[in-house]
């Protein structure tokens, strides 16, 4: 067992879905995290499934990202906005809380936790 990916640990497909649209179900209910759910559009279905799509490549199933863009560049679709350590902390804070409402195991959620936060930190450019 100890071979098994996040993907394969949090639940396959079906959970990765599940942790995009839970994530961004936290960033709409939290208010400390009103400065990051602002860069967003009102609709986020095409963000939950790009998320989707990022996260299960990522945790180490399909690369459905990098199919459908040819790249896992995540600097150039946040370059228009200016984000900081605030900004990826409320980030943190509503990934943490998602993996918490999907029922993520204590062994994903600390497995994820360094590199959760290297991933949300090189996002910044302020």
């Amino acid at each position: 067992m100890g071979n098994q990916t996040p993907y394969e640990l949090l639940g396959g497909e079906t959970k990765v879905k599940e942790l995009a649209i839970t994530f961004y179900q936290v960033m709409d209910e939290l208010e400390e995290a009103s400065e990051i759910r602002a860069m967003h559009s009102r609709n986020l279905d095409k963000i939950q499934q790009a998320l989707f799509e990022y996260l299960s490549g990522w945790l180490g199933g399909p690369n459905l990202y990098q199919q459908k863009h040819a790249t896992v560049c995540l600097t150039k679709p946040h370059k228009p906005f200016t984000i900081n350590a605030a900004h990826r902390d409320q980030w943190l804070k509503c990934m943490n809380e998602a993996l918490i409402r999907v029922n993520a195991s204590e062994e994903v959620k600390e497995m994820l936790n360094q590199p959760m936060f290297q991933l949300a930190d090189f996002i910044r450019n302020d």
